[in-house]
């Protein structure tokens, strides 16, 4: 794309960068395509991938894919698409070996023998965890951007945030195109230097946006998971499933005034065990079974209620067992263990002070076993899709792996339905309608909006639901939403005004859904 094109044509549209955006590219580029890779960040490194700490399922001995098949099932607490779990620990495994041990050459931690390092987290049956020290996620993304940066047929644009999907039925100016099968066209993307609207024009569209915990008060997740993807979507017409369902991460950093940042489940997988104010190690009292390394929703459902009965507003993670079965804190968590000296914290000495965070969206646009949508050529793959794999409640380390499956086949399905021959018809397709954008945004109206969003999800909406508080939610948030949508309207667009009509609108979605459920399933808990 030129620096002064307003309008652009290209194969293949990704919109994301993380690991599941970048295999689509990958595996389409190789094939000839020409593909267009857009993130709203400054770096192209910068995605929930970049953040994953813990690790990934691999392929190891005493595992079998049915084995981990039922794993899978157990966490997600009976929603879980059977066929997308198959599919998983199947070719998940092998795809590991694949395309990140051998064609992108992961480094994954080794013991000093030289084999790879393998750990456990919660609910997992056995050890089958491959990682990065306590960075994994980074490890995998800065190659994979790394290997796009050289191939020919890529494009990385950086800088750029979607604003909407260009349908044919939608944004056609022949109004006899609202007869035609609803296909996907492109996207409209705001430059965020210039302000200016462009137009990408694509065969086919993927969608790789990642997560929606912004629109939570306390999450994991980096600046741009806001449920751009999702609101999108919905809005050009795709099905999103499962919106209830949000994982929140038990174990992340809690000091006040301090951003949110994870503590891998990986550490309670290497011993640490959660204790109270009191100094009592509760979790055995709320599972018996795998006590500390009980599924997320359980965990982060026991914090909360030891913190509400005691009235504390956190809770300790004690990895001095780690010392005792000999393990070297500062070696295998060197990312933790900087984060939280930062902030005074010496994991070798003390515990770390945690608290519950929204970190893991279970649902999304609603796709096929290839990563197909509702619509015609557009792709959902990663944290954005909802392929049923995670039911009720993600299973840990399974993400990064869905990520890397679903962007393959999506690669494979493009490659194969794509027309390299025939151009799409796009002159029906206008530029952007800058009509009425007159005023300026007022950053203080920003700020104020999203903190009613993050406050009210977060207490209404959170780890513990009734049908008085999302009833109140839905109130606020769709007065809210009402102005909102006026001041969009007439306002010059940011990438900040484009976040917050997603975000007020991706938190109706999950509060309507989670009121339409009114059964307590895996992440989604009612009281009532």
């Amino acid at each position: 794309m030129k620096k002064d094109e307003e309008r652009f044509e290209t194969d293949v549209l990704v919109l994301g960068s993380g690991l599941s955006g970048c295999m689509v590219a990958l595996i389409a580029a190789k094939k000839g395509l020409h593909v267009t890779v857009i993130t709203r960040s400054e770096e192209p490194e910068e995605s929930s991938t970049k953040y994953a700490q813990g690790g990934i399922v691999a392929e190891v001995e005493n595992d079998s894919p049915e084995l981990l098949e039922e794993d899978i099932l157990r966490a997600g607490d009976g929603l879980c698409n059977p066929e997308a779990v198959k599919i998983l620990a199947n070719e998940g495994p092998r795809l590991v070996e694949e395309l990140l041990i051998k064609e992108l050459g992961i480094e994954f931690t080794k013991e000093a023998k030289g084999s790879f390092h393998v750990t456990k987290e919660a609910a997992h049956s056995c050890k089958r965890i491959l990682h990065v020290d306590d960075a994994t996620g980074r490890a995998i993304e800065s190659k994979l951007i790394e290997h796009l940066q050289k191939e020919p047929n890529i494009e990385i644009i950086t800088n750029h945030s979607a604003v909407d999907l260009v349908t044919n039925t939608h944004h056609s100016k022949n109004p006899l195109a609202i007869y035609d099968e609803v296909t996907s066209m492109g996207a409209y993307v705001l430059d965020r230097k210039t302000k200016k609207i462009r137009t990408v024009l694509s065969k086919k569209t993927v969608l790789a946006t990642g997560g929606i915990g912004q629109i939570y008060l306390h999450t994991t997740n980096p600046e741009g998971a806001r449920g751009d993807g999702v609101a999108m979507a919905y809005r050009a017409g795709a099905s999103i499933i499962n919106a209830e369902f949000i994982q929140f991460h038990p174990t992340t950093f809690y000091k006040k005034g301090a951003e949110r940042f994870l503590i891998s489940e990986s550490v309670r997988g290497e011993g640490a065990k959660l204790m109270n104010m009191k100094g009592d190690f509760f979790m055995k009292n709320y599972d018996e079974k795998f006590a500390d390394l009980a599924p997320r929703d359980v965990v982060a459902r026991s914090i909360h209620e030891e913190m509400v009965k005691d009235k504390d507003d956190y809770v300790l993670l004690d990895l001095s067992f780690l010392k005792k079965n000999n393990i070297n804190i500062k070696k295998r968590f060197p990312n933790i263990y900087e984060q939280c000296l930062h902030y005074g914290i010496d994991i070798t000495k003390e515990p770390i002070p945690v608290v519950p965070s929204a970190h893991y969206f279970c649902g999304g646009v609603k796709v096929d076993l290839w990563g197909r949508t509702n619509l015609k050529d557009l792709y959902s793959v990663g944290e954005v899709s909802c392929t049923g794999l995670h039911g009720a409640n993600r299973l840990a380390s399974t993400s990064l792996l869905e990520c890397l499956v679903w962007g393959y086949r999506a690669g494979k399905d493009i490659i194969k339905t794509i027309d390299k021959k025939k151009s799409k018809d796009f002159s029906s397709i206008p530029l952007w309608d800058y009509t009425g954008l007159e005023e300026e945004v007022d950053p203080a109206l920003i700020y104020q909006d999203w903190l009613d969003i993050k406050t009210t999800m977060w207490n209404y909406a959170g780890i513990v639901r009734t049908s008085k508080r999302l009833e109140r939610a839905r109130a606020d948030m769709d007065y809210l939403r009402h102005r909102i949508e006026q001041f969009y309207r007439r306002t010059l667009l940011t990438d900040s005004l484009v976040g917050l009509r997603n975000g007020i609108l991706v938190a109706l979605i999950v509060i309507n859904s989670a009121l339409r459920n009114k059964r307590s399933m895996g992440c989604h808990y009612r009281k009532d």
